[in-house]
């Protein structure tokens, strides 16, 4: 397996799960200007990052997919649910969630020209865009109140989740008070996976 990422961006979910696997993978750092490029094209025509290269023919794009691909190839690594069904649709109940509500909030807080034209109206809809992600924040504490992990026990929901709370604190989203994940972020500092993937990231 062949990795494609931007530091930084939602790629480190994938990049901190294949460490938490420990099977052999490559990671291939793409530059922001190259994911228009024509050979970065040919691997995902949308131009985004992850990619993962599963097989010499297969390249599997969009972060859930190859999320879910990680736990059904590596069910030993327990990273999609412990034993039933029922821990597995929570699993990817707040996988979605990190990857279309809570992602999708940052949208106009990383490029607020691709909603309006007008500059001078970039910082209110930016401010706006942080009171939403604030929200959500809250309810992402409130499920980590009795629990350290989002489902009560490690998984690939929780590796995404470290990468959106990155995101709200190099962008001033407001944080405080939010005990819960607090703890949470710290944990996951300490983890030696994720350690070994921010290393790899240059972080």
């Amino acid at each position: 397996m062949k990795l494609y990422y931007v530091p930084g961006a939602c790629s480190m979910a994938d990049h901190i799960v294949l460490e938490w696997i420990g099977k052999p993978y490559e990671a291939q750092e793409v530059a922001r200007e190259a994911l228009r490029s024509p050979d970065y094209l040919k691997l995902n025509p949308a131009g985004q990052v992850p990619a993962l290269v599963v097989e010499e023919d297969w390249v599997l794009t969009q972060n859930v997919a190859i999320l879910n691909y990680l736990m059904d190839r590596f069910p030993e690594a327990k990273l999609g649910g412990q034993s039933s069904t029922r821990e597995r649709a929570e699993v990817n109940r707040w996988l979605c969630y990190l990857n279309a509500d809570v992602h999708g909030a940052f949208k106009p807080v990383f490029g607020p020209q691709r909603f309006i034209a007008d500059d001078s109206q970039h910082s209110a809809l930016q401010d706006m865009a942080r009171q939403h992600l604030r929200a959500h924040f809250e309810r992402l504490n409130a499920q980590l109140a009795d629990r350290e992990w989002l489902t009560g026990h490690r998984s690939v929901a929780d590796a995404y989740l470290f990468v959106v709370l990155r995101w709200a604190k190099g962008k001033q989203v407001d944080l405080n008070g939010l005990a819960h994940l607090d703890a949470f972020f710290a944990r996951m500092q300490a983890d030696a996976g994720v350690q070994a993937a921010m290393k790899a990231e240059g972080f």
